[in-house]
C-alpha cells in the first residue's frame, strides 16, 4: 500500500471518528412579525405518514460523473469542480465502487470507496476524484466485501487535507444503505 493509501486509512478513517455532531436544534426564536402573539397550536400531523411516504430514489451516478480535467500531480483548487459536480452536493445518489481495506472488517461507520480494486486506486498516482470518504449515518454500518458495493447516501464536497496540506479526498458521502 502507497503512502497516500496509508494516510487515507490512517487520518481519512481513524481521524474521521467523532467529526461532525447533530445540528443546533431549539425552538424559533420570535421575530419582530411574531414579537407579543399568542403560540398558536400547530396543526395535528399524522406521526405515520412520513414513514408510509416513498422516500425519493437516489440519482444514479459513476465515478466518471465526478471526475475532474487536472493535470496528474496538479494542486487541487475547488474552481477545478465543474458545475455538474458541484451541482451533485446535498443529493441523494447511489454509487458503486469498492470498499479500501482496513483492518475492520464489519461494522464499519466509516470508510473509503474507491473506483476500483486496480493498481490505479491502490497504487502511486490514483486520482484525487477516485476515492470518496463514506461516513455512514447514525445507527447504519457496512461490511467489509471484496465485491464492488452500491452505497446509497447524500453526496458532499468535504475536502481532506493531510498534515503537510495536500489534499487525500474532496468527496464525502453521508451513507445510508451499502449493498
Amino acid at each position: 500500500m502507497d503512502r497516500r493509501a496509508a494516510t487515507l486509512l490512517s487520518l481519512g478513517i481513524l481521524a474521521l471518528a467523532g467529526c461532525g455532531g447533530p445540528p443546533p436544534g431549539g425552538p424559533p426564536a420570535a421575530t419582530p412579525a411574531t414579537a407579543g402573539r399568542p403560540a398558536t397550536t400547530p396543526p395535528a400531523v399524522d406521526p405515520g405518514a412520513a414513514s408510509r411516504r416513498p422516500a425519493a430514489a437516489p440519482r444514479e451516478i459513476s465515478f466518471d460523473d465526478i471526475k475532474l480535467e487536472m493535470e496528474k500531480g496538479a494542486p487541487f483548487t475547488r474552481d477545478l469542480l465543474p458545475n455538474r459536480v458541484t451541482s451533485l452536493a446535498g443529493t441523494a445518489i447511489r454509487i458503486r465502487g469498492y470498499i479500501l481495506p482496513s483492518f475492520q472488517q464489519t461494522g464499519l461507520t466509516q470508510f473509503v470507496l474507491v473506483r476500483d480494486n486496480q493498481e490505479c486506486c491502490f497504487g502511486p498516482g490514483a486520482a484525487l476524484h477516485d476515492c470518496i470518504v463514506v461516513r455512514m449515518r447514525p445507527g447504519k454500518t457496512a461490511e467489509f466485501s471484496i465485491r464492488p458495493v452500491a452505497v446509497a447516501g447524500t453526496f458532499k464536497l468535504d475536502e481532506l487535507r493531510a498534515p503537510d496540506g495536500s489534499h487525500l479526498a474532496i468527496y464525502a458521502l453521508e451513507g445510508d444503505e451499502v449493498k
